[in-house]
């Protein structure tokens, strides 16, 4: 016999999507004797089975409940004391004006502005400094008097530069062994 209605019944049981009486359905179907169900399905029978037997909620059942809820309620007043009544707490209830509710939003915006203006005040005073550490080339005078030696002079610390990149240039394609054996 095909039971896929019985399993997508039940798939749809397990997702909370059936109806009354589609549980209904289930429920009478799983009431049958064991030997009768198939293998597969038998493992949910105790599970309407446990349905079947609790009961269900009558029109007493908020009766039932409150006489529970009073009967805790002196229990409790005579475990304090007989003589003594337990004192009972006003609570009053709060009001939560929009201002309450987005004050937590206002401090999150000042600590960011905070951030914001240190951070401005940092950045103004590096570029300040950085301006002031600048060479003023007007004030600059020039030490050698003969332009011939100046040249020279000149050339000689660009050749220095240029030997420079090479060897890093060299140091890049050679290993760090073959580098430090050079240096020595």
């Amino acid at each position: 016999m095909d039971y896929k209605y019985i399993e997508q019944l039940l798939e749809r049981y397990f997702e909370g999507e059936t109806t009354l009486n589609e549980e209904q359905i289930l429920k009478t179907f799983f009431s049958q004797d064991e030997n009768e169900l198939p293998q597969e399905l038998s493992q949910y029978k105790p599970l309407f089975a446990a349905m079947e037997q609790e009961p269900a909620l009558g029109s007493d059942f908020d009766e039932s409940i409150l006489a529970l809820i009073e009967e805790s309620e002196e229990k409790t007043a005579t475990a304090i004391g007989s003589d003594e009544k337990a004192e009972q707490k006003v609570v009053k209830a709060r009001v939560i004006t929009m201002r309450d509710r987005l004050q937590p939003l206002f401090r999150a915006a000042a600590a960011v502005a905070i951030v914001l203006t240190l951070s401005n005040a940092m950045n103004i005073t590096m570029q300040q400094q950085q301006q002031s550490d600048d060479i003023n080339y007007a004030e600059y005078k020039d030490t050698y008097n003969d332009p011939a030696v100046a040249y020279e002079k000149m050339e000689n610390a660009l050749e220095l530069i240029s030997e420079g990149f090479s060897h890093a240039h060299r140091a890049d394609s050679m290993s760090t062994d073959s580098l430090y054996t050079e240096l020595k």
